[in-house]
Parts: C-alpha cells; sequence; structure tokens
C-alpha cells in the first residue's frame, strides 16, 4: 500500500524544491489534522459512548504519528520542512483537544494555558533558529511531553469509567506529568537555543 501511495507521489509533476513540501509523510502529517472537526462534539457535552467514539478518533490521529515517520525513514524522505510540520500538527490537534474539553469542566484551563504558552515560546525559538539555518529537532524530553498529552487527552475525552478504570483520575495525574515534562522541555529548548546561538 505504502509502495503505491509512494509512486503516486513521485509521480507528481514536481520539481525538486516542491518534492521536500508535497510528499507521502507530509500528507500523513497533514491527513492527521482531519480529526480536528470532530473533537468540536466536546462542545455538546458528549455522553458515554460519545466520548468514546471521539477519544478513538484522537488516539486514531496520534498514531498516525508514528505512521508518517515510519514512511519517512522506510523510504528516505525525511527533510527539515517534515521535522516542523509533524510536531506542529501534533500541538494543534491536542491544543484544541485541550482548548475544547475546557467548557465542558473536563481539563483545567490555566494547565492547558501554561501548555499553549509553552509551545508557542518553544516554536518562536525554533522559528528564530531555522532563519538563521539551523533547525531544532523535537527533543526527547518534548517527544515524552507529547505522549503523555496524547495518554492524558484521551483518557479526559473518555472522561467515564471505562473496563473498571476511572478515566478523569487516570487523565488528570497524566496531565500533570505532562505540565512538568512541558516545562522542563521548554528549558532545554532555551538552553539549546542559548548554546548555538550565543556561545
Amino acid at each position: 500500500m505504502f509502495d503505491l501511495l509512494k509512486r503516486f507521489f513521485d509521480g507528481l509533476p514536481l520539481e525538486t524544491e516542491h518534492r521536500k513540501v508535497v510528499n507521502l509523510p507530509n500528507a500523513i502529517t497533514m491527513l492527521r489534522l482531519t480529526v480536528i472537526p470532530a473533537l468540536f462534539l466536546l462542545l455538546l457535552s458528549p455522553d458515554e459512548t460519545l466520548s468514546l467514539f471521539i477519544a478513538i478518533l484522537f488516539i486514531l490521529a496520534a498514531l498516525t504519528d508514528l505512521l508518517d515517520g515510519y514512511v519517512a525513514r522506510r523510504y528516505g524522505i525525511t527533510t527539515k520542512i517534515g521535522k516542523l510540520l509533524d510536531p506542529m500538527a501534533d500541538k494543534i490537534i491536542v491544543s484544541t483537544a485541550m482548548i475544547l474539553l475546557i467548557p465542558i469542566g473536563r481539563i483545567p484551563a490555566w494547565i492547558v494555558a501554561i501548555m499553549i504558552i509553552r509551545d508557542l515560546v518553544v516554536d518562536g525559538i525554533r522559528s528564530i533558529a531555522s532563519v538563521s539555518g539551523r533547525v531544532i529537532g523535537a527533543s526527547p524530553l518534548a517527544k515524552k511531553k507529547t505522549l503523555c498529552q496524547i495518554v492524558a487527552v484521551s483518557a479526559l475525552i473518555i472522561h467515564y469509567p471505562l473496563l473498571g478504570i476511572d478515566a478523569r483520575g487516570v487523565g488528570m495525574v497524566i496531565l500533570y506529568l505532562a505540565l512538568a515534562l512541558s516545562i522542563v522541555s521548554a528549558a532545554d529548548y532555551i538552553q539549546k537555543f542559548y548554546r548555538n546561538t550565543f556561545l
């Protein structure tokens, strides 16, 4: 299947420079964003069944993050743009879900605010670095933070007890871990930027 899709993208009449943007891994990354309209169902204060349905869509979207990375490595289509688009897509989806969980009382607004401010600061740092021709890739801490966010948000979307597990309670515990990793990873990005720029 992936071979067929790759042949399709390879057959597109594009200049070499444009192929760095229009390729299979980046297409998978952008496909991930199509889950966003479904997330707005959260504003309906969904019941147990609808909450589980939305959570499944959210988790499937998150799993495509592994898929685009696998495809990029398999076919050697790793690009600077892809390295920037991939974490950006994750942040857009996770941030949208967190924001939509606020009005239905499933997540504290202050935690969402801190996490979004952190992402804006880190994105600003990475943008400034890219202007100077440097790419600051996602750090291991940031990847752990994103994983914790995805697990926490998935549990908070489920909200209701599932298989005897308190989804909301589990979600809140992991959310606080994600918050701690957000702060620590932001400090790591700032340190790397300072070292690469001023030292």
